[in-house]
């Protein structure tokens, strides 16, 4: 499981965290688009999509890239993000 970690997304819309496995050689923005899909399913449609949302590192409050794929960003195994 080399080019895969696993994140804890929290998103504070739902009031739901999920541990998820991220493919690290895939673009931020790919992740969260994919990430956003499961949601209205996971969520029975209570999260709504929104071209604004962005991925935020709960440590540092910083924004990650949608372009940056995840290998050239902080994120690693058990890195906490927030998806607003």
């Amino acid at each position: 499981m080399n080019n895969k970690i696993l994140i804890e997304v929290e998103i504070p819309l739902i009031e739901k965290k999920y541990d998820i496995f991220i493919p690290i050689n895939k673009k931020v923005g790919t992740i969260k688009t994919l990430l956003e899909q499961a949601l209205v399913e996971l969520s029975d449609k209570a999260y709504k999509p929104t071209e604004e949302a962005n991925f935020y590192s709960k440590e540092t409050g910083n924004i990650y890239d949608v372009n940056r794929t995840v290998r050239d960003t902080d994120l690693k195994n058990g890195s906490r993000i927030i998806l607003i």
